[in-house]
């Protein structure tokens, strides 16, 4: 099965509305792992990794989803690489 990565920062209403609990919640059902965190510039930001669908299915809900009472002004993706095997265990919150 092929795997993939991306970075991501997401800005907009995002903080203050559960946004990095809801994307934790998103990522672990899609099987994904990585990282999660609020940024002082008033973004959030992370990473995830893991099979090329779920990656996808995940960069669409960034980019246009996200938590309720959220609103998404702009997602950056990048970083987007094939991999071979993951950094990461589990999908996690960081300070």
């Amino acid at each position: 099965m092929a795997k993939k990565g991306f970075k991501f920062e997401v800005s907009g209403k995002v903080q203050g509305v559960f946004f990095r609990q809801t994307t934790i919640g998103e990522a672990k059902k899609l099987g994904l792992v990585g990282w999660v965190r609020n940024d002082a510039s008033g973004t959030v930001q992370g990473e995830a990794q893991g099979p090329d669908a779920q990656a996808d299915s995940l960069k669409d809900w960034l980019q246009h989803k996200g938590s309720p009472g959220s609103r998404i002004d702009r997602c950056d993706i990048t970083n987007e690489r094939s991999l071979t095997q993951l950094d990461y265990g589990d999908f996690e919150q960081r300070s």
